[in-house]
């Protein structure tokens, strides 16, 4: 499914993700930040909520949040969850060799590229660990109830559901790194075959994609840092 323009609440489909972390609560101290960032501080934690992302909370947890800088010179809000990361069970799911995935593009002459919206925001946290998630800031003390970025599983478990989301696809048409999605055929006709098939299973399985972040019909694409 393609979205354009702003975020729109997403359906996790019935997608969970637990969050295997000792229960010892850890509440390190905030960090200071300039009067700009908690303009947008303020701001983001508004759009969360009203997105149903995230909600007030009174957790014994609460991670500090900080600003990253991103490419466009917007801010990125990160939650900092290296202590909690220090005692959560590690997921042992293996990332794809990406020199295994470009492998599979040998013969390839037609490329589209999907980034999916919010594309960790789209799993639902188990309730019971809802409370680990919670990060505090100078405008209150809340809590995810979508997977949020940051926490040491996420990329694994997301890559998981991606390879069983595609698995049919695999190897064929499709690779996929964590969020990233690239479509890949030897012909036009092929492609628009291909694309018709990943678009409907993002379809059914309530996975949304970000419009403005896709390309399409591409005769060289740059993906994971390489072009081909």
């Amino acid at each position: 499914m393609i979205t354009a323009g702003n975020q729109e609440k997403t359906t996790t489909g019935g997608r969970v993700f637990a969050l295997s972390a000792q229960d010892t609560a850890q509440t390190p101290a905030l960090y200071r930040m300039a009067p700009l960032e908690l303009k947008e501080l303020k701001e983001q934690l508004q759009e969360l909520l009203e997105l149903g992302f995230i909600r007030p909370s009174v957790s014994p947890w609460g991670a500090p949040v900080l600003f990253v800088k991103k490419k466009d010179t917007t801010m990125r809000l990160c939650i900092d969850y290296r202590e909690l990361n220090k005692i959560t069970i590690r997921n042992r799911h293996p990332l794809p060799r990406i020199d295994d995935l470009f492998d599979q593009l040998q013969g390839a002459k037609c490329f589209s590229k999907i980034d999916l919206m919010s594309g960790y925001h789209q799993l639902k946290i188990k309730d019971s660990d809802i409370s680990k998630s919670a990060f505090r800031t100078c405008y209150g003390h809340y809590e995810f109830v979508v997977m949020p970025f940051g926490l040491t599983n996420a990329p694994t478990v997301f890559m998981d559901l991606m390879n069983r989301v595609f698995h049919d696809c695999l190897d064929e048409f499709v690779i996929v790194f964590i969020d990233d999605i690239l479509v890949y055929s030897r012909s036009k006709e092929e492609h628009e075959e291909h694309l018709r098939t990943i678009l409907g299973i993002l379809l059914k399985k309530k996975l949304y994609a970000k419009f403005s972040k896709c390309d399409f019909w591409l005769e060289k694409v740059s993906f994971l840092g390489h072009v081909v």
